[in-house]
């Protein structure tokens, strides 16, 4: 199917609500999530009103994508979080070079395996490489070690393992396994 990948509006906070409390009522939320359902249905309109802002197009800090199909609903949706060497430690490693954070990533079921997903990659990492100066080293995300089918999509994608591993928050005993892509380097 054909989708328009685009970012997030300032506006679109309650269709931005509506997708990610989908997301986290999906049955691997468990496992692809750090929040829960029922912590994010709680939160007022006002989190997701400033979330969504920070998020949206023409800001630099993060960005959040969308698959739209022709009839305007959202199937998908990814966000990316840029993260230089001065920044806050987010999840992970501190940054140690410049570099965006794929997170918040869900396809809805019957949009799975239609390219939605690598759309919204596409549209993420291009963005990721498209920022200003200094430019963006690499693009990583975490994902849980059980997590078999997001992992098999982020290795087709293009991702490979960093060899670092964070404990999964709340249980030390599993981990979060960290994927990389690094920035083409263009010959000339």
């Amino acid at each position: 199917m054909d989708y328009l990948i685009r970012a997030i509006r300032a506006d679109e906070w309650e269709r931005a609500r509506e997708i990610r409390l989908a997301a986290l009522q999906d049955p691997v939320a468990h496992l692809a999530f750090l929040e829960t359902y029922d912590v994010a249905v709680a939160r007022p309109d006002a989190f997701w009103r400033e979330r969504t802002e920070g998020a949206a197009e023409g800001g630099t800090g993060a960005r959040q994508f969308v698959a739209e199909a022709p009839d305007g609903r959202w199937v998908g949706t990814i966000s990316v979080l840029v993260e230089r060497p001065a920044d806050e430690v987010r999840f992970g490693e501190p940054a140690k070079i410049d570099q965006t954070h794929i997170v918040g990533v869900y396809v809805r079921p019957e949009a799975r395996g239609d390219g939605a997903t690598e759309a919204l990659f596409r549209a993420g990492v291009e963005w990721s490489w498209s920022l200003p100066e200094p430019e963006i080293q690499r693009v990583r995300l975490y994902v849980h070690e059980a997590n078999a089918r997001a992992r098999a999509f982020y290795r087709r994608f293009g991702f490979v393992e960093s060899g670092e591993t964070v404990p999964m928050p709340g249980d030390e005993m599993t981990r979060e396994v960290e994927y990389e892509i690094r920035r083409p380097v263009l010959s000339s």
